[in-house]
């Protein structure tokens, strides 16, 4: 009865939150944008649609073409698979990472928590931009997949401390010392009595990664990083930079990505924050 009540409670205030409200309302906007937009695109990503060149937005081309005559639409819709794509696995990956360190480290202490915590300072310390930029630039074929891996293993250290320091609050409950005393083994206590403890502060963490890495990736695109046989908003951004769209006036080739991920990164610290308000009774607005 409690936690149904607890439940309610949170539903109670979640659709109370504006915050949280508008910030998944613009994130599902643009998941369903991304799902049906390319059923509705007349041409590939890279098809040569015009040969007049650039055209502004009209009922034929939605978002007018690129330099080359290629349609901003569909490309505007293909890369916003990719960027969810790279939100989802490459936020997904660094997440993962970070839930099993830290809950290793932080419920077994001792050796493995040094050792543990070493390897994460390791990686804290390592400039992820630029290990990034060495193993993108060595790679003559990047794909989206290859793109999301290398973001998730370089972004999860900053997870693994956080879920550490609350694993280390949580194991010395008495809650888990019975659990302890019936002979439940580790990995079992941590998924089934820690982690549904911390499952508010999880999605926290996992809408923070999301963001993040869709920060990276676009840092990747726009420098000409990113994947090589694909359409991203980021490269849509790069390519419109590199072509002149701002000293020609072609606004709407960069003006569309570019809103788009600042809008998308924004809605998603603003879910954080309303979820932040809903979990936390202290910052609950009555």
């Amino acid at each position: 009865m409690k936690a149904l009540k607890n439940k309610n409670e949170m539903l109670f205030f979640a659709f109370r939150n504006w915050k949280l409200q508008i910030g998944v309302l613009i994130i599902l906007l643009f998941i369903f944008i991304a799902l049906i937009g390319p059923s509705f695109a007349k041409f590939e990503p890279f098809q040569y649609a015009t040969a007049l060149g650039p055209v502004p937005p009209s009922s034929e081309f939605w978002l007018g073409t690129t330099f080359f005559g290629q349609d901003v639409f569909s490309q505007f819709v293909h890369g916003l698979r990719a960027t969810f794509t790279v939100g989802i696995i490459g936020g997904g990956i660094g997440t993962l990472l970070g839930l099993i360190i830290g809950f290793i480290a932080g419920y077994k202490g001792g050796v493995i928590d040094e050792i543990l915590n070493a390897l994460t300072n390791i990686v804290l310390v390592i400039p992820t931009m630029a290990v990034l930029l060495i193993i993108a630039a060595c790679l003559q074929v990047r794909t989206v997949f290859i793109e999301c891996i290398f973001i998730g293993l370089t972004s999860w250290p900053w997870t693994a401390r956080a879920i550490r320091a609350q694993t280390f609050s949580l194991r010395t409950r008495d809650f888990v010392d019975l659990a302890r005393l019936t002979g439940v083994k580790s990995l079992k206590i941590i998924f089934a009595e820690i982690a549904p403890n911390m499952m508010s502060y999880l999605l926290l963490v996992f809408i923070l990664q999301f963001g993040g890495a869709i920060l990276t990736a676009a840092t990747l695109d726009f420098i000409g990083l990113g994947p090589t046989n694909a359409i991203s908003l980021g490269l849509m951004m790069q390519y419109s930079v590199l072509w002149g769209a701002l000293q020609f006036g072609m606004w709407w080739w960069f003006i569309p990505p570019g809103l788009a991920i600042t809008t998308i990164v924004g809605a998603l610290y603003s879910m954080n924050v309303g979820l932040d308000e809903v979990f936390n009774p202290k910052l609950r607005e009555m």
